[in-house]
C-alpha cells in the first residue's frame, strides 16, 4: 500500500507508540525526516534517533522520551501542511504553539526549523506540523 503523505504516518507512528508505551519506533526514512527527528531530538521531545541503512530506503528508529509516570514527551502532534493544502505563512504570522509550551517545525529555504528559530531568522515557510 502505497502511502500518500509520508509526514503525517510518521506522526501517527510517534504518536502510538507513545500510547503504547513503545521504547521505539521504526519508520520508513527520508531526509526530511530525519531533519524531523532532529528537531524534535533538539527540543527535547524524544531521546535520540537513528538512521538504519539497508538496500531499500533505510529506516528511521525514533528512540522515545517518557517523563514520571511513564508520561509521554509528546503532548501532542497535529499535521498542518497536506499534500492536498498545502500552508505557508510569512515570519510576521507565525504564532507560537501555546504560548510558547509547544513549536510549530517549518520547512524554510534555509532548512527545517522551529516556529521560534524561523522567527529570529525572519524567514517564512510551509509549516509542517505542531508539537506540544
Amino acid at each position: 500500500m502505497a502511502i500518500t503523505d509520508p509526514i503525517a504516518d510518521m506522526l501517527t507512528r510517534l504518536r502510538n507508540a507513545g500510547k503504547a508505551k513503545f521504547n521505539s519506533v521504526d519508520i520508513p526514512g527520508s531526509n526530511l525526516k530525519i531533519e524531523i527527528a532532529k528537531v524534535l531530538k533538539n527540543e527535547g521531545f524524544v531521546r535520540n534517533y537513528k538512521f538504519i541503512r539497508d538496500n531499500k530506503q533505510g529506516m528511521l528508529r525514533i528512540y522515545l522520551k517518557y517523563g514520571q509516570g511513564q508520561r509521554s514527551a509528546v503532548f501532542g502532534l497535529t499535521r498542518i501542511s497536506k499534500p492536498s493544502r498545502r500552508m505557508y505563512m510569512k515570519c510576521k504570522d507565525i504564532r507560537p504553539v501555546l504560548n510558547g509550551m509547544g513549536i510549530a517545525i517549518l520547512s524554510t529555504s534555509k532548512g527545517v526549523m522551529t516556529d521560534r528559530d524561523a522567527r529570529r531568522e525572519n524567514l517564512g515557510g510551509e509549516i509542517l506540523c505542531k508539537v506540544w
